[in-house]
């Protein structure tokens, strides 16, 4: 009990616990909108890969912070048209093709990162006035370096998109009764295809934001599984972008916990345990929640026109 009051009232267990949390909240955002249209996308992993390794060569080659974010956010793009059109424009199994490109990108970056060795310069801290001075919690909300900020308004607009636009209604129809919208004139696959552009986005951004914003430097095992706990905090939240952020900041969490024991000097647990402990929170949590909560009915069900 000493250890975890040492820990919880230690400001960079709190700063730690929101970088982390960012980094998924920015793949979780965009793939909550994804599975909303019943598409279950499992390469993001590959997506925040590419989007760190994209972005630390660009911040190497042209020292410019916004180019290597938008870099960054482009190379997971690239890697959601992959997985969009195998997916949802030819018969291929999406799974497949997801644990494919997962594959393939960290093999390609591996390969690339050594023969390339970017050098990396972190983004500089903005601390916002009077917010920052709050105990504990200011610093780690608001004294941040500035690439995290992008994830403040990223949420609510990813909550705008589906909720107050036609294009959002499109996408959550989608993913509740596809021959329905179909029948009513709705482009299912491409709405499915569109919203996995958007996850690629927002997970190759987040991996720039991890790279340049969080870490300052670039290795190839970065990213650690962290996209498919983002995965999995979507699916703790039952579906509901509430519910995924509070997943979101719950392994955020939980990663800086197992960072900070350490460092306050408690290791009895071994250094093994700890570095499973966000993974093991992960299961619990889906073992726990999962059972109780209904996913958008055509989850990861393809759509072809005329069968049920």
């Amino acid at each position: 009990m000493g250890a975890v009051w040492d820990v919880l009232t230690n400001e960079v267990t709190y700063s730690s616990a929101v970088r982390f949390a960012a980094l998924l909240l920015f793949a979780a955002s965009g793939e909550w909108v994804a599975e909303r249209a019943g598409t279950l996308n499992i390469s993001v992993e590959g997506m925040l890969l590419s989007g760190a390794f994209a972005s630390a060569v660009s911040i190497d080659l042209v020292d410019s912070m916004w180019l290597a974010l938008l870099i960054g956010a482009l190379a997971g793009l690239l890697l959601s048209t992959v997985q969009a059109n195998l997916s949802h424009r030819l018969p291929a199994d999406q799974f497949v093709v997801g644990l494919t490109i997962n594959i393939l990108v960290l093999g390609l970056v591996g390969f690339l990162d050594d023969e390339l060795d970017p050098s990396v310069s972190g983004a500089g801290v903005v601390s916002v006035p009077l917010l920052s001075d709050i105990p504990l919690i200011g610093p780690a909300l608001f004294a941040q370096s500035w690439p995290l900020y992008l994830v403040y308004p990223l949420v609510p607009a990813m909550w705008w998109l589906v909720y107050r636009t036609r294009w959002g209604l499109e996408v959550r129809a989608a993913g509740e009764d596809p021959n329905s919208a179909d029948v009513s004139g709705i482009r299912v696959n491409a709405r499915r295809r569109q919203s996995i552009y958007l996850v690629g986005l927002t997970s190759g951004l987040g991996g720039a934001y991890f790279v340049l914003g969080a870490v300052g430097s670039f290795e190839d095992s970065i990213i650690g599984g962290r996209g498919f706990i983002a995965i999995a905090a979507v699916i703790f939240g039952g579906w509901t972008l509430k519910g995924s952020v509070a997943g979101c900041v719950l392994f955020g969490a939980v990663v800086s916990f197992r960072l900070s024991l350490p460092q306050q000097g408690y290791d009895a647990l071994g250094t093994e345990l700890l570095q499973a402990l966000p993974y093991i929170v992960t299961i619990a949590g889906m073992a726990m929640f999962a059972h109780r909560i209904r996913p958008p009915a055509a989850l990861a069900k393809p759509f072809l026109r005329g069968l049920k």
